[in-house]
């Protein structure tokens, strides 16, 4: 039997730890035999949890962690001070080997910092940067960065823009994944000091498949497959994306109730508006990488449901069996060289 994919998941982080969380897990490993969790939490509390379901034991280990690092915490004082909370331990299991992968809906702080300092960045990656996929009429895009780095420099952008290409293309399966620079206009001489900077350098990379600037409107028409910004604009697109799409899921069903002619309509329609809304769910899609790491860390939502753990920790399947930071290490060392 091949070896599993192994994934650490921080048992106690988010809103709705670890009822959620668990669950998710549950539902990854019941849906696919190739990955194994390590549930890193309270034990008593997690297996307490883990007396709901019925899944292969192999599967599953549960990993002791006292503490709990809260998502008000100063990050880097967190990290220091609390060693045995489960998102530290979760990263340690990384960073020593036993695992390929971290999962967490915990302090997106504490992560991003553990990430670096705990896990450690590929050699010549300047910034990690978080990465979630946004779904589109395409299908879905990658938005690098939304979180990670707010003051990014050009050369970071470059890698936001390599790194990307690679998850698209060998994790989503995006043949030369189109890449784009998020700006004000879509002509080459738009945009701020950074975007000036930045373009002709994206321009004139021979790996990657640049197709000039993308305007937020264009975003969810699936222009591009890969959306670079800096984390400022980054994660505004995002909260935008958010907020947006749950007003106009609240707005439609509301519609929908406003008349008995407009009920009988929203019956017949149900089934395929149920399906198409799924699509811009983006729960669907996981949590967000942080890619040119040692070992892969995804951070998903805070208020994350059982979907988003389970989908986060299956897509983590797909990026050990493609060896993605191998892939990502050859970009870089043919950027150095």
């Amino acid at each position: 039997m091949a070896e599993f994919v192994k994934v650490a998941v921080d048992a106690m982080g988010g809103d709705n730890a670890p009822v959620e969380i668990v669950k998710g897990a549950i539902e990854a490993v019941n849906e696919d035999h190739r990955v194994k969790v390590f549930l890193v939490g309270q034990e008593e509390v997690v297996k307490a949890e883990l007396t709901k379901y019925t899944y292969p034991e192999e599967q599953v280990e549960v990993v002791n962690a006292a503490e709990i690092i809260e998502t008000a915490e100063p990050p880097v004082m967190a990290i220091r001070k609390k060693k045995d909370s489960s998102l530290v331990k979760a990263l340690y299991l990384v960073k020593d080997g036993t695992c390929d992968a971290y999962v967490s809906a915990g302090s997106t702080g504490a992560t991003l910092v553990g990430g670096q300092v705990i896990v450690g960045r590929i050699k010549g990656v300047e910034r990690p940067p978080l990465a979630p996929l946004i779904p589109t009429a395409k299908g879905c895009s990658l938005l690098i960065d939304c979180g990670a780095n707010v003051d990014a420099r050009a050369s970071h952008l470059i890698q936001f823009a390599k790194m990307g290409s690679v998850y698209m293309e060998y994790v989503m399966g995006v043949k030369n994944p189109k890449v784009a620079i998020v700006n004000i206009g879509a002509e080459e001489d738009k945009g701020n000091a950074l975007v000036k900077e930045t373009y002709p350098l994206l321009k004139n990379c021979p790996d990657i498949n640049f197709v000039g600037n993308i305007e937020a409107r264009d975003i969810p028409e699936g222009k591009a497959d890969v959306i670079v910004c800096e984390a400022f604009v980054g994660n505004v697109i995002l909260k935008m994306y958010e907020g947006v799409g749950g007003v106009l899921i609240k707005k439609v069903k509301e519609g929908m109730m406003t008349s008995l002619r407009s009920k009988i309509g929203a019956l017949l329609v149900k089934p395929a508006l149920k399906n198409t809304l799924k699509a811009f769910d983006l729960e669907q899609y996981g949590g967000a990488p942080m890619l040119g790491l040692n070992g892969l860390v995804v951070k998903t939502h805070g208020s994350s449901k059982a979907v988003e753990i389970k989908n986060s920790v299956l897509q983590c399947i797909t990026f050990k069996e493609q060896n993605i930071n191998e892939k990502i290490k050859e970009k870089i060392t043919m950027e150095e060289s």
